[in-house]
């Protein structure tokens, strides 16, 4: 995911970029850059790291220009430097582009460009795109000056595959933006003499309240004076202008009261982020870029351990349930404070895994030493690009959601479901996971972002319910199978932002033990969906309710409970196996959310705790 942003008016283009891409910096950091058009010709200015570097690097180029585009990267095709950063230059110097997305035929693109003499300096799809456009934009000479480059663009898009949002200057046309969507959101900002096109309201709210959010397989033209917008098909589009009800003070939250919320209900946005480009072209199975070890290596696996700790251990939980149920393959999760510490006997053939947002978590780091100092090689799941772990791991997969500013994790720990859930598949389909069942699992995937968003829609009757459980003092959260480590996560979201005691175990085990605890003053949550042992999850709930314990169920849609039996139901879509623990987390973390609101706690800086944890 990264950030754009795209100025044409009467000021100087490159402060307000600068200022645009600080407010996005949270859809990518690896690299940022600026261009804008001065003197006949494209000053670019770009850096890798924050946009702090490239803030002093752009002091250094006296950016003048009145018309720019900037950009902030999180890398997807081509390394961390500064010459995979955006924006890039047609070879001719023609065009300047800027893109967020994946251009899934670039190689074959590419291969085209070079026949016809175009060169390159990056790694990126991105480049390549640039070029498509410069030579388009070459062979349509004859065509009208103010609407040459916008049909090169839409010819150059006709020949796309894949996702993108991107931004163009041509050097013919030095007022002129054209930018265009498709899988990438793109907004366009009216204002006085100045017109501005950003991927999230957040850097446009500065300049002017009135939007338009442009539509897939649409394309706009933009100068200081004037827009028009149209799709790739030249139907012309009778734009709708919004007004944004909200100040620029409110911008880093998006709009909602806290970050913890804002990041709920990005979650879809952020699935298809950690997706994107990791499904293979037959549609069967999962594909990394980063692993660093080959399909063969991989094969001759025979066990693997996963380190991590608090919300990253129970996705790695959830992952070690997937792949020994579509891979077939032994996995142990451990806490990675208590790894370091123990000794574990392990096995010759064993991949270690560690799992973390930050990067950072310094048992994690670790263990990861640890299991590296033993001779195994290490690869590593994590948010933060150029962090400590993904520079000392052997390799990895980035999640690509983007900073998360909650301490509560909520985004990060879905993608990390996700990821597993895809590493279950790449490691099943080397194994005996036919080609169908592999069709079917990568279906249910694609379809992960709509089902949260279901799920999300029911926000309101879910703060309804939490308002009922507010003053509770204790809670148990109860499931089985993969879902037992969602019903650990519901607890210790309870936990962190409420500081309600809670507990979470197998719905199960309760009859051994914690059924001691249950009273009137002592709710239950139970995640019981459709399947082979849901009759078993009913006969533990009412085990509860003849010990008058309140019942929160998470159920199946259409599923019917005994009459009574539960005191309140949150409905889920009904998905497959490797998608459910994604869909049956959002009720958990909406509900520790609105409970922890009507307690009057401090939602985002919950006390005692810090998003990272470095020491030990």
């Amino acid at each position: 995911m990264c950030g754009i942003v795209g100025y044409t008016g009467k000021s100087k283009a490159a402060p307000f970029i600068i200022e645009g891409l600080k407010r996005l910096e949270y859809r990518g950091y690896d690299s940022a850059g600026v261009a804008v058009i001065q003197g006949g010709a494209f000053e670019v200015a770009k850096k890798t790291g924050r946009v702090a570097n490239l803030e002093k690097e752009a002091a250094r180029h006296k950016l003048t220009g009145t018309t720019g585009i900037g950009h902030t990267r999180w890398a997807t095709h081509g390394g961390v430097t500064d010459a995979n950063a955006h924006p890039h230059v047609s070879s001719d110097g023609k065009i300047a582009l800027i893109h967020n997305g994946v251009i899934e035929n670039y190689n074959a693109i590419k291969t085209f460009l070079l026949g016809k003499g175009y060169t390159f300096k990056s790694e990126t799809d991105t480049e390549v795109l640039c070029n498509l456009i410069a030579y388009h934009y070459e062979k349509e000479a004859t065509v009208a000056g103010e609407s040459r480059l916008l049909e090169s663009v839409r010819k150059t898009l006709h020949h796309v595959e894949g996702t993108y949002g991107i931004v163009a200057l041509c050097i013919d046309s030095p007022d002129e933006l054209i930018t265009a969507r498709r899988g990438s959101p793109l907004i366009i900002g009216l204002g006085q003499g100045e017109n501005i096109v950003a991927s999230d309201v957040a850097a446009i709210v500065s300049r002017t309240q009135n939007v338009i959010y442009l539509n897939d397989r649409e394309i706009a033209r933009l100068t200081p004076g004037e827009f028009s917008i149209s799709t790739l098909d030249e139907t012309d589009i009778v734009p709708v202008i919004d007004k944004v009800d909200w100040s620029i003070d409110d911008a880093d939250k998006g709009g909602h009261e806290h970050y913890m919320i804002k990041e709920i209900f990005e979650q879809p946005e952020a699935l298809e982020n950690a997706m994107r480009g990791r499904i293979s072209e037959d549609g069967s199975t999962a594909q990394f870029g980063g692993l660093n070890i080959s399909p063969g290596e991989f094969r001759g696996i025979e066990r693997f351990m996963f380190c991590a700790c608090g919300t990253a251990l129970h996705a790695c939980m959830v992952t070690e349930h997937l792949i020994e149920t579509f891979a077939r393959i032994p996995v142990e999760c451990d806490h990675a404070s208590e790894f370091r510490y123990r000794n574990t006997p392990l096995f010759r053939d064993t991949l270690f895994f560690v799992m973390s947002q930050s990067g950072e978590t310094i048992d994690t780091l670790a263990a990861l030493r640890e299991a590296k100092r033993k001779g195994y090689k290490v690869l590593a799941v994590n948010n933060v690009v150029g962090s400590t772990i993904a520079r000392e791991a052997d390799g990895g997969i980035y999640q690509h959601v983007g900073p998360e500013v909650g301490v509560a994790s909520t985004k990060a720990f879905t993608s990390q479901l996700l990821i597993g859930a895809l590493l279950a598949l790449y490691i099943g389909r080397m194994r005996d996971l036919s080609f169908g069942a592999g069709m079917r699992y990568v279906n249910a995937l694609k379809g992960a972002p709509d089902l949260v968003r279901k799920v999300l829609n029911q926000a309101p009757q879910i703060k309804e319910i939490a308002r009922r459980y507010a003053h509770y003092s204790d809670m148990l959260f109860l499931g089985r199978l993969s879902l037992y480590p969602i019903a650990l996560e519901g607890a210790l979201k309870l936990k962190e932002i409420s500081y309600i005691h809670a507990e979470a175990y197998p719905a199960a085990e309760m009859k051994h033990g914690p059924i001691a605890l249950i009273s009137e003053k002592c709710p239950s949550v139970f995640l019981a969906p459709k399947g082979e042992i849901f009759n078993k999850i009913v006969s533990s709930m009412q085990e509860i309710k003849a010990r008058k314990g309140p019942i929160i169920a998470v159920v199946t849609e259409g599923t019917e409970l005994p009459a009574g039996l539960a005191d309140d139901v949150i409905f889920i879509p009904e998905c497959h196996d490797a998608v459910l623990p994604i869909v049956a987390s959002i009720p958990m973390q909406l509900l520790s959310y609105y409970i922890a609101v009507e307690r009057g706690c401090d939602v985002d800086k919950p006390r005692n705790l810090a998003k990272s944890v470095t020491v030990e």
